[in-house]
């Protein structure tokens, strides 16, 4: 990590605290480093940044929409691949009925969000209980299997070649934003033992995106017991308790829930929207310049959004200057709201993200034309 060059300076109109009292009639932009953690600098603007006219060659906001995904994945490493860079990879798995085999993971850590549905997982640690919001994450190396009778809707977040974790919380204390009392393990209970039997199994290993299905002439999830700090863990994102600030808007990495090597993980919960006068009220354009912004949107009406609807992916790469479309931004201005109704997933990835060509096939192409008033 480089020793930062720190003068903090004003020049020209200009506020003295950031997100806070703009200049009459500006916009502000922020330019940061290291994902709003670094220096940066705030910019007051005559125009918003994202009034383009258009944007000519391959850097462009763009938009998915996994609700016109047809075919069903039946097994989790057939999940529908949207974006990927070499450290992370975005699936969408959509399954009606449950897999007979189980998987592992040999690449590194999934983190699972349940976009819809519910299940029964099965797991080298034991048997736990899934539904609507939650968050699963998988250690690399796991044997596991989601049992179910109603369709599921998956978000799937690899860290390829790493581990998953929680954020450093720094000055707000380890039981911010959640307790990691809330985590929640499996059991070896009476539906794990139950399920145990002399049957014939089948494994599927992914290593180097490569697939190995391993034969077995029982259940291989037949432990008795376990110990150790090492398990799948489970939380909701009702149960995450979102930092906030009446007075100053807080930038997304105020949100994260789980952090990799080389991206992190934030999740967009209802609360309460700023109510002092001068502070802004959506968010700040930024350009966030050393990551590309994925946004995964579960349930309600994204704040800073117009025309998404859950079920639809953004990315908003490295580069292009990024914000709240007209409409939300004008509401934001006239303080008409006094609560956020959003859940969403956010991945800001730290290398550039390639998008798939089955996410070519769902993109609406006018996203990039959707911020002209």
């Amino acid at each position: 990590m480089p020793q930062w060059i720190s003068f903090p300076r004003v020049e020209g109109q200009s506020s003295r605290q950031a997100h806070c009292d703009l200049p009459e009639g500006s916009y502000e932009r922020e330019m940061s480093k290291e994902g709003f953690f670094g220096p940066a600098s705030q910019f007051y603007h005559r125009h918003p940044p994202t009034s383009w006219r258009r944007i000519d060659g391959p850097l462009l906001p763009r938009a998915f929409d996994t609700t016109e995904l047809d075919s069903e994945q039946c097994h989790p490493w057939s999940a529908v691949s949207l974006l990927h860079n070499q450290y992370c990879h975005i699936r969408l798995w959509k399954v009606t009925r449950s897999a007979s085999e189980l998987a592992r993971n040999a690449d590194g850590d999934d983190l699972l969000f349940i976009h819809s549905g519910s299940a029964e997982l099965f797991c080298d640690f034991g048997h736990l209980s899934v539904t609507e919001g939650d968050y699963l994450l998988i250690p690399r190396g796991t044997m596991w299997r989601l049992q179910h009778e109603q369709p599921l809707s998956v978000l799937m977040i690899e860290a390829t070649g790493a581990s998953l974790g929680l954020p450093e919380k720094a000055l707000v204390g380890h039981h911010a934003i959640f307790d990691a009392a809330m985590l929640d393990t499996p059991h070896i209970d009476a539906a794990f033992i139950e399920q145990q039997s002399e049957q014939t199994h089948r494994l599927v290993v992914k290593r180097s995106g490569q697939l190995t299905t391993v034969h077995y002439p029982f259940n291989p999830l037949d432990a008795l017991g376990w110990h150790g700090d090492l398990s799948v863990v489970r939380i909701n994102w009702r149960d995450i308790r979102p930092l906030m600030s009446h007075r100053y808007h807080l930038p997304p990495s105020a949100h994260t829930t789980f952090v990799s090597e080389r991206f992190a993980v934030c999740t967009f919960c209802p609360r309460p929207i700023e109510t002092d006068p001068g502070a802004l009220k959506v968010p700040f354009f930024h350009n966030n310049d050393d990551y590309d912004e994925v946004i995964f949107y579960h349930r309600g009406e994204f704040f800073s959004r117009d025309n998404i609807h859950p079920g639809m992916v953004t990315l908003h790469p490295c580069g292009l200057s990024h914000g709240p479309h007209p409409k939300a931004l004008q509401t934001g201005l006239k303080g008409q709201r006094k609560a956020t109704d959003e859940v969403a997933v956010m991945i800001d990835t730290r290398d550039p993200l390639t998008v798939a060509a089955t996410a070519g096939e769902i993109e609406w192409a006018g996203y990039v034309n959707s911020w002209t008033e």
